[in-house]
């Protein structure tokens, strides 16, 4: 075999690893779904959600994500206590995953079945966080900090690993587009611009923490993953970019350091995604 089919072959393994990983053993059927159906959508192929949400920088935007919304005790007891992480990682993730391609990429309607769907789980989902606190998911100032978060990683990754960075009035638009989906879902209060993002990201400063369930969880992200051992050099290299992508403050609070060459190592990691994912469209 050349060097050039060697290449070919390696490329689309990798790429089929990680479009099954992510979105499922059904994962053309999804995506036909998802793109194929006709109807109205809320957002274009010209939108900057479409440029951010379809991006390879997701990847460790993604775990960041998931870093910095673990510092709220009370998602982060959500999680533990209902999402069945440690027990089915890769299902939560492709649910994840599908919602936010269906109501980024999919017709209103598919959009908002898919919002009703978790809306519905979101009422079951209630307990005390390990402060004793009462939490409910469906708290609209809850479900604010989620997104918040969420908007604020996946945001900050495209402008640093992005393949085409957003400009500071897209990044605006990109930050009001976003809302749409999270108003339904009942979140309030909901930032419309980049200014409005960093301003509610400080102001959940005072409520977070780390508690025990957001060390586990960092540890399962950062430093056992359910990978097998040859996929796990290239998840690193997004888990450390995604380390890398957190506020200092937050790093600080989930006792990280900076890892050395975080981000040559999110850069590196970013493009082999984007270069697997080519392969299989």
């Amino acid at each position: 075999m050349s060097d050039g089919r060697v290449t070919t072959v390696l490329q689309r393994r990798i790429g089929e690893a990680v479009r099954e990983k992510v979105a499922g053993a059904d994962a053309v059927a999804a995506h036909d779904r998802i793109w194929g159906t006709p109807g109205e959508r809320w957002f274009t192929e010209d939108d900057p959600i479409w440029r951010v949400h379809g991006d390879a920088s997701m990847f460790a935007a993604g775990i960041t994500a998931l870093l910095l919304q673990s510092l709220h005790p009370s998602a982060m007891a959500g999680v533990a206590g209902h999402s069945g992480y440690r027990g089915d990682p890769w299902g939560r993730l492709q649910r994840t995953s599908h919602y936010l391609a269906t109501t980024t990429f999919g017709t209103i309607e598919h959009a908002e079945q898919a919002i009703a769907t978790v809306r519905s789980v979101h009422e079951r989902v209630r307990g005390k966080d390990d402060l004793g606190r009462p939490y409910r998911a469906s708290d609209p100032h809850l479900l604010r900090w989620v997104h918040v978060a969420e908007v604020w990683s996946f945001m900050t990754g495209h402008q640093r690993h992005g393949s085409r960075p957003l400009t500071p009035a897209e990044a605006d638009t990109y930050v009001a587009q976003t809302a749409i989906p999270a108003a339904r879902l009942g979140a309030a209060g909901l930032p419309a611009t980049v200014r409005e993002l960093e301003e509610a990201l400080a102001s959940y400063r005072p409520e977070l923490r780390v508690t025990p369930a957001a060390r586990d969880a960092a540890d399962f992200l950062l430093r056992e993953p359910p990978l097998p051992r040859p996929a796990r050099p290239g998840y690193q290299l997004l888990a450390r970019g995604a380390v890398d992508l957190l506020p200092g403050w937050a790093r600080d609070e989930l006792g990280l350091a900076r890892p050395a060459l975080a981000a040559p190592a999110g850069a590196l990691g970013t493009r082999l995604v984007r270069w697997g994912l080519s392969a299989v469209g």
